[in-house]
Protein backbone atom coordinates (compact mmCIF):
# COMPACT_ATOMS: atom_id res chain seq x y z
CA UNK A 1 0.00 0.00 0.00
CA UNK A 2 1.26 3.43 -0.95
CA UNK A 3 -0.31 6.67 0.31
CA UNK A 4 0.22 9.91 -1.60
CA UNK A 5 -0.91 13.19 0.04
CA UNK A 6 -2.14 15.95 -2.28
CA UNK A 7 -2.27 19.45 -0.77
CA UNK A 8 -5.62 21.13 -1.45
CA UNK A 9 -7.21 24.48 -0.63
CA UNK A 10 -5.49 26.43 2.14
CA UNK A 11 -5.14 23.78 4.82
CA UNK A 12 -6.48 20.44 3.62
CA UNK A 13 -5.22 17.28 1.96
CA UNK A 14 -6.66 14.82 -0.48
CA UNK A 15 -5.00 11.40 -0.69
CA UNK A 16 -4.37 8.64 -3.15
CA UNK A 17 -4.39 5.15 -1.66
CA UNK A 18 -2.57 2.89 -4.10
CA UNK A 19 -2.65 -0.89 -4.38
CA UNK A 20 0.84 -1.28 -5.79
CA UNK A 21 0.34 -4.71 -7.33
CA UNK A 22 -2.54 -3.57 -9.57
CA UNK A 23 -1.95 0.21 -9.77
CA UNK A 24 -5.53 0.71 -8.63
CA UNK A 25 -6.12 3.81 -6.50
CA UNK A 26 -8.79 5.35 -4.30
CA UNK A 27 -9.01 9.14 -4.03
CA UNK A 28 -9.89 10.39 -0.56
CA UNK A 29 -11.71 13.74 -0.50
CA UNK A 30 -10.54 14.98 -3.95
CA UNK A 31 -11.75 18.55 -3.37
CA UNK A 32 -9.45 19.82 -6.15
CA UNK A 33 -9.79 17.02 -8.73
CA UNK A 34 -7.28 18.47 -11.19
CA UNK A 35 -4.51 18.16 -8.62
CA UNK A 36 -5.55 14.64 -7.68
CA UNK A 37 -5.72 13.49 -11.31
CA UNK A 38 -2.30 15.03 -11.96
CA UNK A 39 -0.83 13.22 -8.95
CA UNK A 40 -2.30 9.93 -10.18
CA UNK A 41 -0.89 10.45 -13.65
CA UNK A 42 2.53 11.30 -12.25
CA UNK A 43 2.83 7.94 -10.49
CA UNK A 44 1.04 5.95 -13.19
CA UNK A 45 -2.07 4.79 -11.33
CA UNK A 46 -5.76 4.80 -12.20
CA UNK A 47 -8.40 6.13 -9.84
CA UNK A 48 -11.12 3.50 -9.43
CA UNK A 49 -13.13 5.02 -6.58
CA UNK A 50 -13.61 8.03 -4.32
CA UNK A 51 -13.84 7.83 -0.53
CA UNK A 52 -15.66 10.87 0.86
CA UNK A 53 -15.35 11.54 4.57
CA UNK A 54 -18.04 14.21 4.82
CA UNK A 55 -20.07 16.92 3.17
CA UNK A 56 -21.10 20.39 4.32
CA UNK A 57 -24.51 21.73 3.35
CA UNK A 58 -24.79 24.66 0.97
CA UNK A 59 -24.60 28.06 2.64
CA UNK A 60 -26.14 31.24 1.25
CA UNK A 61 -24.19 34.28 0.19
CA UNK A 62 -25.13 37.28 2.33
CA UNK A 63 -24.97 40.72 0.78
CA UNK A 64 -25.52 43.96 2.73
CA UNK A 65 -26.69 45.74 -0.44
CA UNK A 66 -30.19 44.52 -1.39
CA UNK A 67 -29.76 45.74 -4.97
CA UNK A 68 -27.16 43.05 -5.64
CA UNK A 69 -28.74 40.34 -7.76
CA UNK A 70 -26.64 37.34 -6.82
CA UNK A 71 -28.56 35.98 -3.85
CA UNK A 72 -28.34 32.32 -4.87
CA UNK A 73 -26.90 29.68 -2.50
CA UNK A 74 -23.34 28.60 -3.05
CA UNK A 75 -21.75 25.34 -2.04
CA UNK A 76 -18.98 25.67 0.50
CA UNK A 77 -15.63 24.34 -0.70
CA UNK A 78 -15.53 21.15 1.31
CA UNK A 79 -14.29 17.60 1.07
CA UNK A 80 -17.07 16.50 -1.28
CA UNK A 81 -16.72 19.55 -3.50
CA UNK A 82 -14.72 17.83 -6.26
CA UNK A 83 -16.65 14.58 -6.54
CA UNK A 84 -18.86 15.47 -9.49
CA UNK A 85 -16.05 17.02 -11.51
CA UNK A 86 -13.79 14.02 -10.90
CA UNK A 87 -16.60 11.69 -11.98
CA UNK A 88 -16.86 13.61 -15.24
CA UNK A 89 -13.17 12.91 -15.88
CA UNK A 90 -13.43 9.23 -14.86
CA UNK A 91 -16.74 7.90 -16.23
CA UNK A 92 -18.27 5.08 -14.21
CA UNK A 93 -16.18 5.73 -11.10
CA UNK A 94 -17.74 4.75 -7.78
CA UNK A 95 -18.10 7.55 -5.25
CA UNK A 96 -18.59 6.37 -1.66
CA UNK A 97 -20.01 8.53 1.10
CA UNK A 98 -21.88 8.31 4.38
CA UNK A 99 -25.63 7.71 4.19
CA UNK A 100 -26.38 10.56 6.62
CA UNK A 101 -24.38 13.31 4.92
CA UNK A 102 -26.08 13.62 1.51
CA UNK A 103 -22.66 13.56 -0.17
CA UNK A 104 -22.46 15.30 -3.53
CA UNK A 105 -21.93 12.93 -6.44
CA UNK A 106 -22.31 9.84 -4.25
CA UNK A 107 -23.06 6.62 -6.16
CA UNK A 108 -22.75 4.19 -3.23
CA UNK A 109 -23.70 5.02 0.36
CA UNK A 110 -21.81 3.41 3.23
CA UNK A 111 -22.66 2.77 6.87
CA UNK A 112 -20.65 2.00 9.97
CA UNK A 113 -19.07 -1.40 9.32
CA UNK A 114 -19.32 -1.36 5.52
CA UNK A 115 -16.34 -3.17 3.99
CA UNK A 116 -14.76 -2.28 0.65
CA UNK A 117 -11.85 -3.64 -1.37
CA UNK A 118 -9.27 -1.92 -3.55
CA UNK A 119 -7.14 -3.80 -6.05
CA UNK A 120 -5.64 -7.09 -4.89
CA UNK A 121 -4.44 -6.42 -1.35
CA UNK A 122 -6.28 -3.47 0.21
CA UNK A 123 -9.30 -3.74 2.49
CA UNK A 124 -11.25 -0.69 3.69
CA UNK A 125 -13.50 -0.57 6.76
CA UNK A 126 -15.96 2.32 6.98
CA UNK A 127 -16.43 3.81 10.45
CA UNK A 128 -19.19 6.26 11.36
CA UNK A 129 -17.44 9.01 13.36
CA UNK A 130 -19.95 11.82 13.94
CA UNK A 131 -18.78 15.10 15.47
CA UNK A 132 -17.52 17.32 12.67
CA UNK A 133 -20.67 16.41 10.73
CA UNK A 134 -23.57 14.13 11.60
CA UNK A 135 -22.65 11.54 8.99
CA UNK A 136 -18.86 11.77 8.98
CA UNK A 137 -17.14 8.57 7.83
CA UNK A 138 -13.54 7.58 8.59
CA UNK A 139 -11.87 4.89 6.50
CA UNK A 140 -9.63 2.31 8.18
CA UNK A 141 -7.35 0.83 5.53
CA UNK A 142 -5.28 -2.34 5.78
CA UNK A 143 -3.08 -4.18 3.31
CA UNK A 144 -0.46 -6.91 3.64
CA UNK A 145 0.38 -8.08 7.16
CA UNK A 146 3.81 -6.46 7.19
CA UNK A 147 2.40 -3.02 6.30
CA UNK A 148 1.07 -0.55 8.84
CA UNK A 149 -2.67 0.23 8.65
CA UNK A 150 -3.90 3.79 8.12
CA UNK A 151 -7.07 5.69 8.95
CA UNK A 152 -8.38 8.62 6.93
CA UNK A 153 -10.33 10.95 9.17
CA UNK A 154 -11.15 13.99 7.04
CA UNK A 155 -11.82 16.94 9.35
CA UNK A 156 -12.35 14.83 12.47
CA UNK A 157 -8.62 15.33 13.26
CA UNK A 158 -6.85 18.61 12.31
CA UNK A 159 -3.28 20.02 12.46
CA UNK A 160 -2.12 23.68 12.62
CA UNK A 161 -5.44 25.46 13.12
CA UNK A 162 -6.62 22.88 15.60
CA UNK A 163 -3.37 23.03 17.55
CA UNK A 164 -3.75 26.80 17.88
CA UNK A 165 -7.25 26.24 19.23
CA UNK A 166 -6.08 23.49 21.58
CA UNK A 167 -3.55 25.88 23.12
CA UNK A 168 -6.39 28.19 24.12
CA UNK A 169 -7.97 25.25 25.95
CA UNK A 170 -4.80 23.56 27.25
CA UNK A 171 -2.16 26.33 27.46
CA UNK A 172 -0.11 24.17 29.85
CA UNK A 173 0.20 21.25 27.38
CA UNK A 174 3.87 21.14 26.31
CA UNK A 175 3.20 18.40 23.75
CA UNK A 176 0.79 20.72 21.95
CA UNK A 177 3.33 23.55 21.93
CA UNK A 178 5.99 21.26 20.49
CA UNK A 179 3.73 19.85 17.79
CA UNK A 180 2.46 23.29 16.78
CA UNK A 181 6.03 24.56 16.42
CA UNK A 182 6.88 21.53 14.29
CA UNK A 183 3.73 21.88 12.17
CA UNK A 184 4.37 25.57 11.50
CA UNK A 185 7.92 24.81 10.36
CA UNK A 186 6.57 22.10 8.08
CA UNK A 187 4.09 24.53 6.52
CA UNK A 188 6.80 27.18 6.05
CA UNK A 189 8.91 24.59 4.24
CA UNK A 190 5.90 23.56 2.12
CA UNK A 191 5.99 20.11 3.69
CA UNK A 192 2.97 18.08 4.87
CA UNK A 193 1.90 18.09 8.51
CA UNK A 194 0.55 14.56 8.19
CA UNK A 195 0.44 11.72 8.98
CA UNK A 196 -0.22 11.67 12.69
CA UNK A 197 -0.73 8.69 14.98
CA UNK A 198 -3.59 7.90 17.34
CA UNK A 199 -1.03 8.03 20.16
CA UNK A 200 -0.04 11.60 19.22
CA UNK A 201 -3.68 12.64 19.05
CA UNK A 202 -4.31 11.32 22.55
CA UNK A 203 -1.51 13.61 23.74
CA UNK A 204 -2.26 16.74 21.71
CA UNK A 205 -5.92 16.81 20.68
CA UNK A 206 -8.50 17.87 23.24
CA UNK A 207 -11.24 16.24 21.18
CA UNK A 208 -9.50 12.91 21.87
CA UNK A 209 -8.90 13.66 25.56
CA UNK A 210 -12.44 14.28 26.79
CA UNK A 211 -12.34 11.14 28.96
CA UNK A 212 -9.74 12.81 31.21
CA UNK A 213 -11.13 14.36 34.43
CA UNK A 214 -8.98 17.47 34.02
CA UNK A 215 -10.43 18.15 30.55
CA UNK A 216 -13.99 17.60 31.76
CA UNK A 217 -13.31 19.99 34.65
CA UNK A 218 -12.22 22.74 32.24
CA UNK A 219 -15.69 22.67 30.69
CA UNK A 220 -17.73 21.91 33.78
CA UNK A 221 -18.67 18.58 32.23
CA UNK A 222 -19.58 15.36 34.00
CA UNK A 223 -19.02 12.89 31.16
CA UNK A 224 -16.88 12.49 28.01
CA UNK A 225 -19.92 13.07 25.80
CA UNK A 226 -20.81 16.28 27.60
CA UNK A 227 -17.19 17.45 27.42
CA UNK A 228 -16.99 16.68 23.71
CA UNK A 229 -20.14 18.70 23.11
CA UNK A 230 -18.65 21.67 24.96
CA UNK A 231 -15.29 21.42 23.15
CA UNK A 232 -17.11 21.33 19.81
CA UNK A 233 -19.24 24.32 20.76
CA UNK A 234 -16.17 26.26 21.88
CA UNK A 235 -14.33 25.45 18.65
CA UNK A 236 -17.34 26.52 16.57
CA UNK A 237 -17.27 29.94 18.24
CA UNK A 238 -13.49 30.31 18.12
CA UNK A 239 -12.32 33.15 15.90
CA UNK A 240 -8.71 32.02 15.45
Amino acid sequence: MKIIPVACLEDNYAYLIVDESTKSAAAVDPVEPEKVLAAAAEVGVRIDCVLTTHHHCAVPKIFPNPTLRDQSPTTRKDHAGGNEKLAQSVPGIKVYGGSLDNVKGCTDQVENGTKLSLGKDIEILCLHTPCHTKGHISYYVTSKEEEDPAVFTGDTLYTVKNLKFILTVEPENEKVKQKLEWAQKQREANQPTIPSTIGEEFETNTFMRVDLPEIQAKFGAKSPVEALREVRKTKDNWKG
